[in-house]
């Protein structure tokens, strides 16, 4: 179990980390302009909620039918959760709303933004960005308050790029359409290993851009969807996405960040490390729970190749904690080391609310003989 001294070691750690940039370009971790949409149009306009006008909207330029709307209830029974702030902008069937950023010319940067689908019906989020896209399903909920914030990576090729969130209109109702109410970018440094460990990445220190004022964790896509990875080393499997947590909000085992397999069986990273057929190595990790009220019997599956081992734990939600390793015999010179969950689980109180087991601080080393 941290102690005090460990945990505010922890959170002096993460308020120190810094970047630096020897570009004309600085580096970009932070909301975009006005990102998180407070900067409404003029009342001239508008027309009730509808923007009036392509570039009305400060900062963005907008396509078709988008609103600019406040939370809370709305007309027609609708209720508008916008949890990180107190306006967002929706999306009618085709429409969109883009931005340019400077950017460094072949960089990874990553986008975080806070998503949720308005009706019950389907409902897609395209974003794209440096001629990348991605088709974001939405309908699935993973938090009940409407705190559902995803993260998506491209890779820039030039130095200006369009960030565009466009609604495919796939649904029969054209008056549904996706809310979007923050949006962040984040220039991505490439994964690195630390002295005597063979996973990058493997204390998930590198991530997406995390909200300050509000979080509930961050979506990162599977690798269908996302050709370059938010977390930097790894990937993820399968059809959920992970979520990425930082010490602010959750319960992190050590540093400022971890993952989360909130998907079940749906759900799992991945990474390939190098390896020696024949040789012996030690797999070591971190699990436990986020102290988020995540409760219930937990389990991990580790793989790394053709071995594996499970390790069970039972969570009441209030923060814990254990190490594990297991021992392996390497078949190829490269090895896939992979974690799973193959449980649904949800908070205590909150059952519309997915979570599950975290995972931290995974380590590779070679046995000697």
């Amino acid at each position: 179990m941290a102690s005090l001294f460990s945990l505010s070691f922890v959170l002096i750690f993460c308020l120190c980390i810094s970047f630096a940039s020897a570009t004309s370009v600085p580096y970009l971790d932070d909301l975009l302009q006005n990102g998180d949409f407070e900067q409404g149009p003029k009342p001239s306009n508008m027309k009730k909620t509808v923007i009036i006008g392509k570039y009305s909207l400060p900062k963005w330029e907008k396509k078709g039918i988008v609103e600019w709307v406040s939370g809370g209830p709305q007309p027609g029974g609708f209720y508008f959760p916008i949890p990180r702030g107190a306006h967002a902008a929706r999306l009618g069937n085709e429409a969109s709303i883009s931005q340019y950023v400077k950017v460094k010319p072949n960089t990874t940067y990553s986008l975080t933004f806070g998503a949720t689908r308005t009706c019950a019906q389907d409902e897609v989020l395209t974003v794209s960005a440096a001629g990348m896209s991605s088709d974001l399903p939405i309908q699935t909920l993973y938090s009940a308050d409407g705190g559902d914030t995803y993260a998506w990576a491209f890779n820039a090729n030039s130095d200006l790029v369009k960030v565009t969130f466009h609604n495919p209109g796939i649904q029969e109702d054209p008056t549904c359409g996706p809310l979007i109410d923050h949006v962040a970018i984040k220039e991505m440094s490439p994964a690195t290993y630390t002295k005597g460990n063979l996973v990058k990445n493997g204390g998930f220190e590198n991530g997406p851009h995390v909200f300050k004022n509000f979080s509930t964790g961050v979506l990162v896509l599977p690798l269908k969807q996302d050709k370059y990875s938010p977390i930097p080393g790894w990937m993820v499997q399968f059809a959920k996405p992970a979520k990425y947590i930082d010490s602010k909000h959750f319960l992190v085992p050590s540093g400022c960040g971890a993952v989360e397999l909130i998907g079940g069986r749906e759900t799992g990273i991945a990474q390939i490390v190098r390896t020696v057929p024949k040789q012996f190595y030690n797999l070591t990790f971190t699990i436990g729970d986020a102290n988020n009220d995540c409760h219930g019997s937990m389990t991990v599956q580790a793989f790394a190749g053709k071995a594996s081992t499970e390790v069970s734990f039972v969570s009441s939600g209030k923060g814990w904690f254990k190490k594990a390793s297991f021992k392996f015999q390497a078949d190829t010179s490269r090895t896939t080391i992979a974690f799973y969950n193959p449980y649904y689980h949800t908070k205590i109180h909150d059952f519309g609310h997915m979570c599950g087991p975290v995972i931290d601080d995974v380590s590779l080393v070679r046995v000697r003989k």
